[in-house]
């Protein structure tokens, strides 16, 4: 199979690179003409994935119309562009979602919006704890690949599985997504309590009752108890809760710090996706009648609702309940 990924950020040059590294034709899709000239001329991208040479059989393009070949294409667009990029798409291509979070304005996951964007392409959805420098270094991890038409699935997991790279086979699509896209709102929440000082005590408590609350929601949207326990929940939760190599705790550790929230992101390259997410998944999670306590917290510091101090102490002045 030929394949494409669209979005040649870390994570989507970081697949390139492990699609291309048998030697097969891997065809990147670049917004940026800097980008595209540095990955053909350079095979390098200094911008996105610095340090790290990259395949020969990468060519990457800034024209869509280039993977109308592709037996194959992985998106790994901005989740609130990623219903205009899709619709740009060549038809009847599957697509593999990789970008993590909930479409402002609908409320719909990736795979939702993709359908509506592009209806005659399958849809499998990519997920799991995976830093970009580590999975183009070839460092071993594994992922949940869902999709809904199984022999679909077990086919293109074949194609994307590589010895240091493991897929998980599962149907339960929106538990994958539910996950990805809530970790990214909850490693907000553990990048605060490491900023504040808070101590270790603090953020495993953050992620076992963030944990909470994105089961909660998930089977509120139909997500099965297993997926969310595992890569594409779990998985994803607890790496991206650890670590400043995740741009959602480094954006928290910001506010934890002090910093505004206005500030942090106007001096970002990159997207904190959880910073999107999280009024969105505040939203819908009211409107389903699931309480997210430390969602609304992030929402409450994202937004300058509150100073920090008062936010910290609302959640530990919660009424004492059962776990």
């Amino acid at each position: 199979m030929k394949a494409g990924v669209i979005g040649a950020g870390a994570w989507g040059t970081a697949l390139a690179q492990l699609l291309a590294a048998d030697g097969q034709d891997v065809r990147l899709w670049a917004l940026e003409a800097d980008v595209v000239d540095a990955i053909n001329g350079a095979h390098e991208n200094p911008l996105y994935l610095p340090g790290l040479p990259l395949s020969p059989s990468i060519r990457a393009t800034g024209a869509m119309a280039d993977l109308a070949d592709r037996d194959l294409i992985l998106v790994v667009s901005p989740a609130q562009h990623l219903r205009g990029v899709v619709a740009q798409a060549p038809a009847g291509v599957p697509l593999v979602l990789c970008s993590k979070g909930i479409e402002a304005g609908t409320g719909l996951l990736m795979s939702e919006v993709a359908a509506q964007a592009q209806p005659s392409s399958p849809i499998a959805v990519l997920s799991g704890p995976t830093f970009a420098h580590e999975v183009a270094k070839g460092l071993p991890t594994a992922v949940t690949f869902a999709c809904a038409d199984q022999a679909l699935a077990e086919k293109l997991a074949a194609r994307i599985a590589r010895p240091t790279f493991r897929p998980y086979l599962s149907d339960d699509v929106v538990g994958a997504e539910i996950g990805g896209a809530v970790k990214n709102v909850l490693a907000i929440a553990c990048g605060v309590s490491e900023g504040a000082g808070l101590g270790l005590n603090a953020r495993a408590s953050l992620i076992s009752r963030g944990f909470a609350e994105m089961t909660r929601f998930g089977l509120a949207r139909g997500a099965r108890a297993e997926t969310l326990g595992g890569l594409s929940g779990l998985g994803d939760l607890v790496l991206t809760c650890s670590s400043t190599n995740s741009r959602n705790f480094s954006l928290g550790k910001g506010l934890g710090e002090g910093q505004s929230a206005a500030d942090l992101l106007s001096n970002r390259r990159t997207v904190a996706e959880g910073a999107h997410t999280a009024p969105v998944l505040r939203d819908a999670a009211r409107a389903a009648g699931v309480e997210m306590p430390v969602v609304e917290a992030v929402c409450a510091l994202l937004g300058d609702a509150a100073p920090l101090a008062q936010v910290i102490d609302a959640l530990l002045a919660r009424p004492l309940r059962p776990e």
